[in-house]
């Protein structure tokens, strides 16, 4: 297939296909495909009356639900850009990226209401249910122009701008292409196979690529996408055993959760595969797992790969415990500046080719080199059965006393013990060593435990210039939209304050 060949909408194409089968739960709502089919058609004949059009860039700001489905789709229609935001930032910050994006419309809802209207210099807003704002429009008050767009996907074309969760520094612009999408789509498939009921629940948000691929993939499939318009382990666990859930994708911090919410009870047989992203999991955890018979796919990926890269199957989750798998079907991925060797000792910067890979950043600059290749920043090795080991991101390498320190080395021994649930770990400035190995550790509900004494086990498992050096006991991490931690804020909250020995810290949670 022709990188730009034009391929039919494949909304429309399900709305014809299989028009009854349900495309969104969303609470008490279930949308067909073939409702939803028109009422995007509808959306994008509104939006076009405004002069959306194509190439146009929408940014977007609602709660979820059917709504952004609708939107996302409409704007395909028009061939528009669908600009998600994430509704934890900050007034300041949206405005940043909206104006990064060259946003010529903002779209929110009643839950978004107050947000938006902080959001000062603005661009036209749109208000998608509820109450609008005072001089904007309403989106179900428009009369819909005759002409709802092209019923075809060029896949060269830019579907989406995705901002980078930026858990290690600032985020990023990512123009994602319906081809990168697409085939993302394909090779998940290809690496979970699909079955005709099933059910993803989508409940990272849409903002993070990781959400909104959820609904990409339900469409391209014709399978049905359960949405939540948050993270609530109770109502993800009630989700799976009344609406006969199969699928979830989920960070390390959220499955512990829905774990502890559940008790001993094991998940229901249909529940297949748990995506768990955003870091290599805890042993404790996938133990936990096992007993409870959740079948968990460990994943790497990145925005700029619209998604996942690599992927392991439950069956290796132990065996291969901290691994990232293996590439999925399409992407090649290799270490710059390693020419031979397995192991520990062969680590390079994680490169990655293929088609789902962006074309640009927002600002213009390329992602790839001449040869095709993302160099990703991250750090990994291989070992001799080809599954990848990400040891982490190059410019987190801590170097402490002139050793090279991987944080992800010293989190996975510290989250060996039973009393730790997370762990981040981070250098902080010192004049005697350069950096000082501080580990920030949140512990498990009811558990008791000194940093001596993580000290203590830490070096069961380190070499003694990888023992962290402070333990800081906290209650919760700063997280980006997706849950992940973000380690770059950590840092700078770290840095030049933190005494030696135990501390009780409560970073502030939010965007």
């Amino acid at each position: 297939m022709s990188a730009s060949a034009p391929i039919p909408n494949w909304l429309d194409h399900r709305g014809r296909a299989c028009p009854d089968q349900p495309a969104i739960v969303a609470g008490a709502e279930v949308m067909t495909y073939g409702v939803l089919a028109r009422r995007a058609r509808l959306t994008a004949g509104r939006l076009a009356r405004l002069g959306v059009t194509r190439g146009s860039r929408v940014a977007v700001l609602l709660r979820g639900g059917a709504a952004f489905a609708e939107i996302m789709h409409g704007l395909a229609r028009l061939g528009a850009v669908l600009v998600p935001l994430d509704r934890r930032l900050t007034p300041h910050e949206l405005r940043q990226q909206c104006e990064g994006a060259g946003a010529e419309l903002l779209v929110y809802d009643h839950g978004t209401r107050e947000l938006a209207a902080q959001i000062e210099p603005t661009p036209r807003r749109l208000c998608c249910g509820g109450d609008a704002i005072a001089g904007d429009g309403a989106l179900d008050a428009i009369i819909p122009a005759d002409d709802t767009g092209d019923a075809r996907h060029d896949l060269a074309s830019v579907h989406s701008i995705i901002f980078t969760s930026g858990s290690s520094g600032t985020a990023k612009g990512v123009l994602l292409t319906y081809g990168n999408h697409y085939w993302s789509a394909t090779a998940s498939a290809f690496n979970l196979g699909l079955q005709r009921d099933d059910r993803w629940l989508a409940c990272l948000p849409f903002c993070h690529v990781g959400g909104l691929s959820i609904l990409l993939r339900s469409v391209i499939y014709g399978t049905t996408a359960v949405i939540h318009d948050g993270f609530d382990p109770e109502r993800v666990n009630y989700s799976i055993e009344a609406e006969r859930v199969t699928i979830i994708s989920v960070v390390a911090n959220m499955l512990q959760r829905m774990l502890a919410a559940r008790g001993p009870r094991p998940y229901p047989p249909w529940l297949r595969c748990v995506l768990l992203g955003g870091g290599p999991a805890p042993r404790p955890l996938l133990e936990d797992c096992a007993a409870c018979g959740v079948p968990v796919i460990q994943t790497y990926g990145l925005t700029e790969a619209a998604s996942q890269v690599t992927a392991l199957a439950p069956g290796d989750a132990l065996r291969k415990l901290g691994s990232a798998g293996q590439p999925l079907l399409a992407t090649e991925v290799a270490l710059a500046g390693v020419r031979t060797g397995l192991g520990r000792e062969a680590v390079g910067e994680i490169t990655i080719r293929g088609p789902t890979i962006t074309r640009a950043y927002l600002d213009g600059r390329a992602t790839t080199d001449a040869e095709g290749w993302l160099h990703t920043g991250d750090l990994g090795c291989f070992d001799a059965e080809g599954f990848l080991y990400v040891i982490g991101r190059r410019d987190e390498l801590i170097i402490s006393g002139g050793e090279n320190i991987h944080p992800a080395e010293i989190e996975a021994a510290l989250q060996a013990h039973p009393a730790v649930a997370e762990v981040c770990v981070v250098g902080v400035p010192d004049p005697r060593w350069g950096e000082a190995v501080t580990a920030c550790v949140r512990l498990r509900p009811g558990a008791a435990l000194t940093a001596a004494a993580l000290q203590a086990a830490a070096r069961r498992l380190l070499a003694g210039f990888k023992v962290p050096r402070r333990v800081l006991l906290v209650e919760d991490f700063p997280r980006t939209a997706a849950g992940k931690i973000m380690r770059g804020r950590v840092r700078a909250q770290l840095a030049g304050a933190a005494p030696a020995g135990g501390l009780h810290l409560d970073f502030s949670v939010g965007g």
